[in-house]
């Protein structure tokens, strides 16, 4: 039987999700690949135990996460059953629904028919009475923004979250819909967005500096550009890489000479500060405070522990700042 480490909530710092009363991990664990029916259930099972030993109470999914969609949704729920349900009122956990999951008209974007019944379903995967992030996933051109708002209210007064989120959407209408939220009283407390060194779109489209504004909390996904921030790719792509094994989100024509360059600049930088590469991308994302809590995706147990030791330092000088800018935009 499973018995959480005794010092688990000393490894790891806690910040306030803007100005609600919810504190999340600096880092926590993202579960969008590596558990879905392709994986390995004892890795997926140890990764999870492993980032909770280590103080990681949050832990992220989406209807749509797998492969095939729902299959993380379910694995976590086995992994909960079996070994983490005396520890329910410790954790965090999130999900999302607006991208794709069932056929028909009703599988999709941001319908109040949609987010009903994805929340239950997600439920009924995990075996979960409520869970406590509900998401939209992404903004939705041709839905009424009151309409899904409205949903997003009535699954929490009906207790299946406790708070609600909105992912990958932009400042305006990030503050558009925090306007209807809060005249429905609605517990919205974070919005989750893309973010990394290299790629710098929430704070160009004014998603960063309104969640500051607004007192929402924000927490940041593909934190390593799926590998290209880490000693990953640094010596010719492996045979086991996502380039090689699913290039929707990675592919070998990002990978330029120019590109590699930048990142062995990058790597210098990180290890002049006594960090990796991977671990200075992370501190980087956390450094001002106003990202609440980093993603990691991880394949194995040690990446999770790598990963962790980027909140040992996430201080940087002018002239580290300066230099990671001038080698990466």
């Amino acid at each position: 039987m499973y018995i959480a480490d005794k010092n688990r909530y000393q490894a790891i710092a806690y910040n306030r999700c803007g100005k609600s009363g919810l504190l999340l991990p600096a880092v926590s664990l993202g579960l969008w690949h590596n558990f879905g029916d392709t994986a390995s259930y004892e890795n997926m099972k140890n990764m999870c135990l492993t980032a909770f030993d280590n103080g990681i109470t949050h832990f992220d999914l989406a209807n749509n996460y797998g492969p095939p969609g729902g299959s993380a949704e379910k694995n976590f729920g086995r992994i909960l059953k079996e070994d983490l349900k005396s520890y329910r009122d410790e954790l965090i956990i999130s999900t999302k629904a607006g991208y794709y999951m069932w056929e028909g008209p009703y599988g999709d974007w941001g319908s109040r028919k949609y987010l009903m019944a994805s929340i239950d379903q997600s439920l009924k995967r995990m075996d979960l009475d409520y869970v406590d992030i509900f998401y939209h996933h992404r903004m939705d051109p041709n839905t009424p923004l009151e309409e899904t708002m409205g949903a997003l209210s009535q699954i929490v007064t009906s207790g299946k979250a406790l708070y609600v989120g909105l992912s990958n959407y932009d400042g305006p209408t990030l503050e558009k819909a925090a306007k209807i939220l809060e005249e429905l009283k609605c517990p919205f407390v974070i919005n989750q967005n893309r973010y990394s060194i290299l790629d710098r779109t929430i704070e160009k489209n004014g998603l960063k500096d309104t969640s500051v504004k607004l007192g929402k909390g924000i927490i940041v996904f593909s934190p390593l550009e799926h590998g290209l921030l880490s000693d990953r790719y640094l010596n010719g792509i492996p045979e086991d890489s996502r380039v090689r094994t699913d290039g929707r989100f990675l592919k070998e024509s990002s990978i330029t000479p120019q590109r590699l360059e930048q990142i062995k600049m990058l790597k210098k930088i990180a290890s002049e500060r006594g960090q990796t590469l991977a671990q200075m991308a992370l501190a980087w994302i956390l450094r001002d405070g106003k990202v609440t809590s980093v993603l990691v995706g991880a394949s194995k147990p040690s990446q999770i522990m790598e990963n962790i030791k980027a909140v040992e330092n996430t201080t940087f000088t002018e002239e580290e700042l300066n230099l990671i800018d001038k080698y990466s935009i």
